[in-house]
């Protein structure tokens, strides 16, 4: 196998506290380059680009090195870092935001490292679509980018949205996000409507209902992995994003079908452990064995024979 493709993340990266039906975690480490980061980080070489405050605890700092992540990119400015509080509905489907402070967030420009600008794998996290082409401006054509955005976005900075979309390959982003894109009725549209705007893959996140996918080939579907005991779904879409991403870096950022499907159920599986605990403590202690063979079960969810067997 040959080498995998160094991978770039911008993104955020906070102070979450959490209330589930299954506990609660204060001050906890998050924000999307910190789960993204950590999932693709079992794939290939990660770098992060994005801001912390001076309070940011070194443990944190300490996990990112554990799992080999370049953190040149990881600035440190004055006042305290992004903060998030938010409690989750008894069947985790719906949350509530309690508070959101942006503290240095606020004033983020990403200031890239030059050692950081041939990187060939890009994931542009869900920050300021301003934000996610000063990076692109900075960098020669990365052969693969992928990019999430959320509806905020798509209603405030709408235009830039747009010229960041002329710029990637691969877009996730979730049915009510890809219809208020689009303005489509239907998500099936609405994908199509987007794969017209620049990205030749669209990704459709549905939480616990998988992923759908449209490629120049045509549709699928990859199914989630059933839990039974959810402890935090805060993080699942940048998790799912890594493993993703973090999959196709490693198998030289081909965008062709089976490597897509394949992606995209490593992308399910690492989400799933995500889940299962609480801040990014679900993804550490991974081995790629372990993914994968979460991965044989997610295969397994929807493997059947088109024939009915002989009965004797």
């Amino acid at each position: 196998m040959q080498s995998p493709m160094p991978v770039l993340v911008v993104g955020s990266i906070a102070l979450d506290s959490v209330r589930t039906p299954a506990g609660e975690r204060e001050e906890a480490l998050g924000g999307s380059a910190a789960y993204f980061g950590v999932a693709a980080s079992h794939y290939a070489a990660v770098r992060v680009v994005a801001v912390v405050g001076t309070d940011f605890p070194e443990r944190h700092l300490d996990t990112f090195r554990r799992r080999g992540m370049d953190c040149a990119g990881l600035a440190t400015a004055e006042g305290r870092t992004f903060r998030w509080a938010g409690v989750y509905a008894d069947d985790m489907n719906k949350r509530t935001t309690l508070r959101t402070e942006l503290n240095v967030f606020e004033e983020f420009h990403p200031d890239m490292p030059s050692s950081y600008l041939d990187s060939p794998c890009v994931f542009l996290a869900n920050i300021d679509p301003g934000l996610q082409l000063e990076v692109l401006d900075q960098m020669d054509a990365p052969p693969l980018v992928v990019l999430d955005t959320m509806n905020y976005w798509i209603t405030s900075a709408r235009e830039k949205l747009l010229a960041v979309l002329r710029r990637v390959h691969v877009f996730l982003l979730n049915d009510e996000e890809a219809q208020m894109l689009t303005g489509a009725d239907n998500v099936l549209k609405a994908a199509e409507g987007i794969r017209m705007m620049g990205p030749s893959v669209v990704v459709i996140k549905r939480g616990e209902h998988g992923a759908l996918a449209r490629t120049e080939q045509g549709w699928f579907a990859v199914p989630a992995f059933p839990l039974d005991s959810p402890q935090d779904p805060t993080g699942a879409g940048d998790a799912f994003a890594g493993g993703l991403v973090g999959f196709l870096a490693r198998n030289g950022g081909i965008l062709d079908e089976p490597c897509l499907r394949l992606g995209l159920a490593h992308g399910a599986a690492v989400a799933s452990f995500a889940v299962e605990n609480f801040s990014v403590d679900g993804l550490l202690d991974l081995s790629l064995e372990t993914i994968e063979r979460r991965v044989r079960q997610i295969r397994d969810l929807s493997r059947f024979e088109l024939e009915l067997p002989a009965r004797g």
